[in-house]
């Protein structure tokens, strides 16, 4: 639930892409053991979308000439199941990591939930409960530039792990996360909004200078690309044991109505999945031995009315979802009958993934999600 600025002319997007590929780090110390991890929030995310594709009531609302089956959408989206209709929405997503090699929780229709603790169902309480374990209800509740006042999973980790910061790096497209991932400032490689990045790489120098031409109708959210772009260079050059990877687009598009937009931003993140995926695999460090989880801070309402709308008066804005990638978790597809999951159990879940229990710094935190380990 961000304020909107009004909207201004979107500048056109000049893709730049960064080629920037590290040395062969060191191997796993214990074969089939989680020794780095990645945790990847897409904002607002509704399940409607992930577990079901294009919401055909959505688009018939959004629908201003012409009949439903000439609408480009319906032609590009559009399939006769949710299986069907989310594999086409997000190819690489459901067509090999959900099938091959992870779970996802947060199907209701399966009899899986995943439920926001925190009342506010926005974005800022969204993400200190993901990334502190409890819901903070009283201390955080606005989107104002406010330091978080609880040290946060990625600050345990750079503690528990004994890295230095590079060894824990965040990337954000949405500014307000400097303050966000950080109770101690500077813990971190921390990287938010509109904000440079350096890099010895000329590249991606340039990259980081082009965010500034390609502005978006939003004051304190760059586009995806260059948070992605950002945060793989850092991957490859100083090889950090945790990344946070944050997208928006996804939730600021649907607060402006744009369905289409909305769409085409989760199908570029299912690109971007791939191509983590990819360089993962590719890495004998990284390959078989990075847990993955991707999440969301909140959902949206369920219907054409309330779909762009979040908050604690829209139904359906508490359920969200959680797919998991790791060496560790067995389980494969969309969970069935399984117990609820609270976004709260992330921090807790991540940490574990490398070994570490979180709730020794932080006990009021949620815990671990055992049924990724087939408990």
């Amino acid at each position: 639930m961000r304020r909107r600025p009004s909207p201004t002319l979107l500048v056109t997007l000049v893709l730049v892409l960064v080629c920037a590929h590290g040395a062969v780090g060191p191997a796993s110390t214990s074969a089939g053991a989680a020794r780095h991890a990645v945790l990847i929030t897409l904002d607002g995310v509704r399940t409607e979308e992930i577990f079901g594709g294009i919401d055909l009531a959505v688009l018939k609302s959004v629908i201003e000439d012409g009949t439903l089956e000439e609408a480009p959408l319906y032609r590009r989206y559009w399939a006769p199941t949710p299986e069907e209709r989310r594999r086409k929405l997000m190819p690489f997503f459901w067509g090999t990591l959900m099938r091959d090699h992870g779970s996802i929780a947060g199907d209701r229709s399966r009899g899986s939930r995943v439920m926001l603790a925190n009342r506010h169902r926005f974005s800022y309480p969204g993400y200190a409960e993901i990334l502190t374990g409890t819901p903070r209800d009283r201390e955080i509740d606005s989107n104002a530039p406010r330091r978080n006042p609880y040290p946060t999973v990625l600050e345990f980790l750079r503690r528990a792990l004994g890295l230095d910061r590079h060894g824990v790096a965040a990337f954000a497209s949405w500014e307000i996360f400097r303050w966000i991932v950080e109770h101690d400032e500077g813990a971190l490689t921390l990287n938010a909004g509109y904000e440079a990045f350096d890099h010895a790489d000329a590249d991606v120098h340039r990259l980081s200078a082009a965010q500034f031409e390609t502005r978006t109708p939003w004051d304190s959210v760059r586009h995806d690309m260059y948070t992605f772009r950002l945060a793989m260079a850092h991957l490859a050059s100083a090889r950090p044991r945790v990344l946070y990877l944050a997208l928006g687009e996804t939730d600021d598009w649907a607060h402006d109505r744009r369905y289409d937009r909305t769409l085409q931003a989760l199908e570029q993140t299912d690109t971007y999945l791939r191509e983590l995926w990819a360089w993962l695999q590719n890495d004998a460090g990284y390959r078989d031995r990075t847990a993955i989880l991707v999440t969301v801070d909140h959902g949206r309402g369920r219907t054409a009315a309330d779909w762009h709308k979040h908050g604690d008066d829209v139904e359906g804005a508490q359920e969200t979802w959680l797919a998991a990638i790791g060496p560790d978790w067995p389980r494969r597809g969309v969970w069935t009958n399984a117990q609820d999951v609270s976004a709260s159990q992330v921090a807790a879940t991540l940490a574990r993934a490398l070994g570490v229990d979180y709730r020794s710094a932080a006990p009021e935190a949620g815990p671990p999600v055992e049924h990724l380990w087939g408990e």
